[in-house]
């Protein structure tokens, strides 16, 4: 069995200045943030990365198993040879892995802009009811079955969850056909992110100056994570945005993109 992970993440890099990594959600790629790299460009570095099995990088081997800290590592290595301190910016799973970044590798970061993270460990460090009956309401016994996981049925629930009833269906086939290609690795990061649990402290640990935006439309589970984190990350701001869902970043690019420069350009004014 072969190593699947690249020498090098195929990647948007364009500009010059302090390095802006973002990091995509389950399902998209490095696309995700072309818009937002347009804005930072101009002062900054803006790199976007495709995550492993994504985008231009290799497919994730059907044989090789998966573990998201092999994400976390990868996006550490290239913001270590980047150099300097990087501002990190996710959305989704792309957000935690930034978080797991900040909290479990010695990569200096500068800022985190992180939308809707999937921490959902911290509802159980907190025993936050709402959030976990979220959670399991929205998983059917199949939802992390490693038969069947990433097919067209796990990913029309998988969607249907973050996006609403029939958004799934509402896809252009396009869209659904590209989902379909890297249903397998979303289903394994679902897997992996589901079992992760760290303590409280492994947050308050974390002092970068962090943006949680969250949207008033977005799930129960995914909301209470965003409220639950701004109470335990000593230098976090949280933002709800009204009438936006799970994937504002895409829905609503204008108004999230400028939240996270205006953070980025309040950390570096304040130096």
């Amino acid at each position: 069995m072969t190593d699947p992970t690249p020498l090098q993440l195929s990647r948007i890099d364009r500009g010059h200045g302090t390095p802006v990594l973002l990091v995509h959600s389950s399902g998209m790629s490095s696309r995700q943030w072309t818009r937002l790299v347009d804005r930072l460009a101009d002062h900054h570095r803006a790199i976007a990365p495709d995550l492993l099995g994504y985008g231009k990088n290799p497919p994730w081997p059907a044989d090789q198993p998966f573990d998201l800290r092999l994400d976390r590592d990868a996006i550490a290595a290239l913001a270590t040879e980047l150099g300097g301190p990087v501002h990190l910016v996710g959305h989704s799973y792309g957000a935690l892995i930034a978080l797991l970044v900040a909290m479990e590798t010695q990569v200096p970061v500068r800022s985190l802009s992180l939308f809707e993270p999937v921490a959902f460990g911290i509802l159980h460090a907190t025993a936050d009811q709402a959030g976990l009956a979220d959670l399991d309401t929205a998983q059917s016994p199949a939802f992390l079955d490693e038969t069947t996981g990433g097919d067209e049925a796990w990913l029309n629930a998988f969607i249907d969850y973050w996006s609403g009833p029939g958004a799934w269906n509402a896809l252009p086939a396009t869209a659904r056909n590209e989902f379909l290609r890297v249903g397998r690795k979303a289903f394994l990061e679902v897997r992996s992110l589901m079992h992760l649990r760290a303590p409280l402290d492994a947050f308050r640990a974390i002092r970068t100056p962090t943006l949680l935006l969250t949207g008033s439309a977005s799930t129960v589970a995914a909301r209470r994570v965003a409220v639950q984190l701004a109470e335990h990350l000593p230098a976090a701001e949280l933002q709800i945005l009204d009438d936006v869902g799970h994937m504002g970043p895409l829905t609503h690019a204008d108004l999230v993109n400028a939240r996270i420069r205006a953070h980025i350009e309040r950390v570096e004014a304040a130096g």
